[in-house]
C-alpha cells in the first residue's frame, strides 16, 4: 500500500536562509503522525509544503501519490487541513458556516453529523463569534472534516484549551484515526503526542534528527530509568535498566529509605534532552516556558 504522505530530501531556503533542511519521512495510510519541535524549526514550513502552499526549493513530497504544487480540486478536496487559527469567528451561525462549507466538497457528510462529531449540536443556531473559544476550536475541526478527508493536517488543534475540551478533541482525533483518516498532527504538548500518534519526529534547527515510534523516541539508552533515594541527607541516584532488582537490593542492604522512586523517562524529558543536544540556548528556554 502506497503511504499517504511522502517526503524526500524537502529543503526550503529563503535567500541564503534554510528553512527545512534535507527532511525525509513517510507516513502510512491511516496512521497518526506527530511532528515535534520548537518554534521556527521548519514544522509549519514543512506542513505547508505538503499541502500545496509553499514550493520547495529542493526534493519531493508526494500527498496521496499528487504533488501538492499540482493537486487539483479533486485531490484537495481528499485532505483537510485545521489551521492555528482558521478565522471560524464570523456573522454567521455555527450550521451556515457548516452548510457553505459543504457546499464546495463532492461528497461532504451532512451537517448534523458533523455538529455530532464535533459536540455542537446543541449550539448550531449560535452566532460562531459568540462561541467560546473551544467551541470556535471545535467549528474549525467541524470544517476541517466536512468533506471527509483521507489526510488531514491538524496544527497545534488544542493550544488554550483547558483540559476537559482537550480531553474531547484528543478523542475525537481518535475516532477519525480509528475510520482510517490519515493524521499529520503538530503539537508543543508532548502528552498529546503520546495520546494520539504511533509514530514522531523531531525536527530542530530545519532538520529531522529523529523518526520513530513514540516510545522508542530518542532510543534505548535515553529511556533507561533512575532510581532516586535520599540516604545521609543527601539526594544519591542511579540509572538501570533493571530498576526493580536495585529496589530490591537497597532495600535489603540499607532497609527503608527516605524518598525512594524510580523515574522513568517521558517523552517530555527525552525532547528536552534532544533540544540540549541538537538545539539552542532560545529553544530550550522557549520548550520549557
Amino acid at each position: 500500500m502506497q503511504p499517504a504522505i511522502q517526503v524526500k530530501s524537502l529543503t526550503k531556503k529563503y535567500g541564503d536562509h534554510t528553512v527545512v533542511d534535507d527532511v525525509s519521512f513517510e507516513i502510512e495510510q491511516g496512521e497518526t503522525f506527530a511532528l515535534l519541535g520548537p518554534n521556527g524549526a521548519g514544522k509549519s514550513t514543512t506542513v505547508e509544503t505538503l499541502e500545496g502552499y509553499r514550493k520547495p526549493t529542493s526534493g519531493d513530497v508526494r500527498v496521496l501519490g499528487t504533488d501538492p504544487l499540482r493537486g487539483g480540486l479533486s485531490w484537495r478536496s481528499r485532505i483537510g487541513v485545521v489551521a492555528q487559527s482558521l478565522g471560524s469567528e464570523t456573522m454567521l451561525t455555527t450550521r451556515e458556516l457548516l452548510s457553505h462549507a459543504a457546499r464546495v466538497f463532492p461528497t461532504p457528510r451532512s451537517v448534523d453529523e458533523v455538529l455530532e462529531i464535533v459536540g455542537l449540536s446543541e449550539h448550531a443556531g449560535k452566532l460562531t463569534r459568540k462561541l467560546s473559544g473551544g467551541q470556535k476550536r471545535r467549528v474549525d475541526l467541524a470544517l476541517g472534516i466536512m468533506g471527509r478527508p483521507e489526510v488531514l493536517f491538524l496544527d497545534e488543534p488544542t493550544t488554550g484549551l483547558d483540559p476537559e475540551v482537550r480531553r474531547q478533541i484528543w478523542d475525537l482525533i481518535d475516532d477519525l484515526s480509528d475510520q482510517g483518516t490519515t493524521v499529520l498532527l503538530t503539537t508543543h504538548y508532548l502528552d498529546e503526542a503520546e495520546q494520539l500518534a504511533r509514530r514522531a519526529g523531531v525536527i530542530i534547527g530545519g532538520k529531522l534528527v529523529t523518526v520513530d515510534a513514540v516510545d522508542r523516541i530518542g532510543g534505548a539508552d535515553a529511556r533507561v530509568p533512575v532510581v532516586r533515594w535520599q540516604e545521609g541527607g543527601r539526594v544519591h541516584e542511579e540509572r538501570t535498566e533493571h530498576p526493580t532488582s536495585l529496589v530490591a537490593r537497597l532495600a535489603e542492604e540499607r532497609g527503608e529509605l527516605a524518598r525512594l522512586e524510580v523515574i522513568r523517562p517521558t517523552l517530555e524529558t527525552i525532547y528536552l534532552g534532544m533540544l540540549r543536544e541538537h538545539g539552542s540556548h532560545d529553544m530550550l528556554q522557549e520548550a520549557t516556558s
